[in-house]
């Protein structure tokens, strides 16, 4: 069972939730920023941390050998947690599923893989783990999904350039990606950047 960190709406009423998975060594704490700068009051936050201590954070998967097993177990463990939000009264289809990094890669494989239609998903400066197989792998609803998958042209641990054909490629299939580049290294570029994932989640999760 994965541990995670649940922040409130500011209305109370709404079941709408953004799950975020973070990057490669950080940990919930990373992203209590959200609710204050993403500023939706009707959205819940749910963040959600790795299984794998690594120095003082934590990891998806391993990030220096074969990344397979990691991220099959950590798939698991995400449907998993998934589900137990839906018996919690978070509807999936009310629910943004949100990642940096690693899980960014985690959303992208988890997001189309998950039987059930997310109202949106959010992936930030990673990649995509043997997009072939995830192709094969589809759930049947995987082409109604909607996914923003933004990254950094300065990026030095993820070249921008093998995403972005990852990206077409899964959109050549007929996945819906919206692709967006910011000059930015590894890390979401500030004001402009927010603006863009801000105005995806409104129209994903309307009042």
């Amino acid at each position: 069972m994965l541990k995670s960190e649940f922040i409130p709406a500011q209305n109370k009423e709404s079941r709408r939730l953004l799950i975020a998975l973070h990057g490669l060594g950080d940990s919930p704490a990373g992203y209590r920023w959200m609710s204050d700068e993403l500023a939706l009051p009707d959205m819940n936050y749910l963040l959600v941390r790795a299984p794998d201590p690594y120095y003082e954070g934590f990891s998806w998967f391993d990030i220096s050998g074969d990344a397979a097993p990691g991220v099959e177990r950590s798939r698991t463990l995400l449907f998993e947690l998934l589900d137990a939000q839906v018996k919690a009264g978070f509807r999936t289809a009310e629910t943004i599923l949100f990642g940096f990094s690693q899980g960014c890669l985690l959303t992208t494989d988890v997001g189309f893989r998950y039987p059930h239609k997310f109202a949106g998903l959010v992936a930030i400066s990673g990649w995509v783990h043997e997009p072939d197989r995830l192709l094969k792998e589809l759930a049947p609803v995987a082409r109604e999904q909607r996914m923003l998958f933004t990254h950094g042209t300065q990026d030095p641990m993820v070249p921008c350039a093998q995403v972005r054909e990852q990206v077409k490629a899964l959109n050549a299939a007929g996945l819906h990606i919206e692709w967006r580049e910011f000059n930015k290294p590894h890390t979401i570029a500030g004001r402009e950047e927010l603006k863009v994932i801000r105005d995806f989640l409104t129209a994903a999760t309307p009042a």
